[in-house]
C-alpha cells in the first residue's frame, strides 16, 4: 500500500487516468517488483466510518484480484460519492476493468 506522502506526489507529475462514476483510477509505472495501491477517500463521502468501509471494500475486491496483477505499477484509487451506494458484484467489476484499462491486469476481463 501507498502511504507516505513522497508516493502520493509522484503521481502530480504524471502517469495515466482512468474515470469510472465510482472512482478515479491514477497509474504510474515504476521499476519495482510490486504493484502498490493508494486509496484516497474525502470527506465528500460521508463520516469517518462510511470512508472507512469503502477503504475496507477497495483492499477486500483488490486482495481477491492480487494474482492477477502486472509488476512495477503504483496505483491511486480516489473514490466518489457512487461507491457508497454501489454493491460487491458492481464495484469488483468496475475495479476490475478500469485495471484492465489501465494496464495492471492483462488479457480478457472476466
Amino acid at each position: 500500500m501507498l502511504s507516505r506522502p513522497q508516493d502520493f506526489t509522484a503521481f502530480q507529475g504524471g502517469g495515466s487516468t482512468r474515470s469510472h462514476p465510482m472512482f478515479t483510477a491514477r497509474f504510474l509505472r515504476t521499476d519495482l517488483e510490486a504493484t502498490r495501491f493508494g486509496l484516497a477517500t474525502g470527506r465528500r463521502l460521508g463520516g469517518a466510518v462510511v470512508r472507512n468501509r469503502i477503504r475496507r471494500r477497495l483492499r477486500e475486491a483488490l486482495r481477491v484480484m492480487a494474482p492477477s496483477f502486472q509488476p512495477g505499477w503504483d496505483v491511486l484509487i480516489i473514490a466518489r460519492p457512487a461507491i457508497v451506494e454501489a454493491d460487491h458484484e458492481a464495484l469488483v467489476g468496475a475495479l476490475r476493468r478500469t485495471l484492465v484499462r489501465g494496464g495492471v491486469i492483462e488479457g480478457a476481463m472476466g
